[in-house]
């Protein structure tokens, strides 16, 4: 029973950053010797998220799976991974309905099996919006062939949650360092570039974006963004919007990145409000995420009222629907 905290004193907590990998979905996409990114997971089970979310006084869990996403070369094997990592979400969701929310799989980079799969996920299993992942086999999401997916996202105005990819260029994976250490993170400033310069956020107002681990290293190259609009490197800005607007719209997660430079960075660009709690569970060892929480909520730059915005309630703005979680468990 989760008996941690009194809901009647302490704000909703969301982890927005909160994978589920069922042995099917691991098995079928990475290689336990030598898994994607380069860090082996912790083993993941139901159980496992129910005990990390009460360690951590985490209310509700957002599930999506993780790195490498849908992406395996068999196009019917993908869509059928994807059915039945979006079928188990759903389980999940209805088992515990307090406690999970969950993010769409689909299959990539194939167009049409990835809208067929947003349509049954969305419309019919009723998940709470879709992960997609910054490249697949090489195609950026901000690649024109994409387009058709995002008018839909934009016509179902989707909370879409961005998690990195490894780089294509097989030469970032020959200097001997992980991809989760530099390539992540670099990976997730290509595609919020690409989207922005190449149209996709203009043209998707509607679509609520959340980009993993605080967007990469994009709030630290902000100023450098501003300058390539002033100088009109990447074209006029009067389509696509100047990158600051894009940055104020966009919501960051504090997977990996809660330490007090990022948040000043996230303040800047963006502002408190859209800034979203995340763990990277089970990726992160229990006693960092332990010590990632403790370092927000008492963090002195940060106001009580912003505290309570980065736990839960600006998550309440991406997933309504939990709105009603809080207001039933107290």
């Amino acid at each position: 029973m989760y008996t941690t905290f009194n809901l009647t004193s302490m704000p909703l907590t969301i982890d927005t950053h909160h994978h589920m990998l069922p042995e099917f979905f691991f098995e079928a996409t990475n290689e336990k010797a030598n898994p994607v990114g380069g860090l082996k997971p912790q083993v993941w089970s139901i159980g496992a998220s129910l005990a990390f979310m009460d360690e951590l006084e985490i209310d509700i869990a957002v599930t999506s799976i993780s790195t490498p996403g849908i992406e395996l070369h068999d196009r019917i094997a993908s869509k059928k991974l994807a059915r039945k990592c979006n079928d188990f979400a759903a389980m999940l969701v209805s088992k515990y309905p307090q406690r999970f929310g969950a993010l769409a799989s689909v299959p990539m980079p194939n167009i049409d099996d990835a809208m067929e799969e947003v349509s049954y996920a969305l419309d019919v299993l009723k998940l709470d919006g879709v992960v997609l992942f910054t490249n697949a086999q090489g195609i950026y999401l901000g690649d024109q062939r994409m387009k058709p997916l995002f008018n839909e996202l934009q016509r179902r105005k989707a909370t879409v949650f961005i998690h990195p990819n490894a780089s294509p260029d097989t030469a970032a994976h020959a200097l001997g360092i992980t991809d989760n250490l530099i390539d992540f993170p670099g990976d997730t400033t290509r595609a919020i570039a690409q989207l922005h310069y190449g149209g996709t956020f203009a043209e998707t107002p509607d679509v609520k974006y959340v980009f993993s681990h605080a967007g990469g290293t994009a709030p630290y190259l902000a100023g450098r963004f501003a300058i390539v609009d002033e100088m009109k490197i990447m074209g006029d800005s009067s389509v696509t919007g100047t990158s600051a607007d894009t940055f104020r719209r966009l919501y960051w997660d504090t997977a990996l990145a809660w330490t007090d430079p990022v948040l000043n960075h996230l303040r800047h660009i963006a502002g408190m409000d859209k800034v979203v709690f995340g763990t990277d569970f089970p990726y992160v060892r229990n006693d960092l995420a332990v010590k990632g929480k403790l370092r927000i909520k008492s963090n002195p730059d940060l106001s009580a009222e912003e505290k309570k915005q980065v736990f839960g309630c600006n998550a309440l703005e991406l997933f309504p629907r939990f709105d009603t979680v809080k207001i039933n468990s107290k």
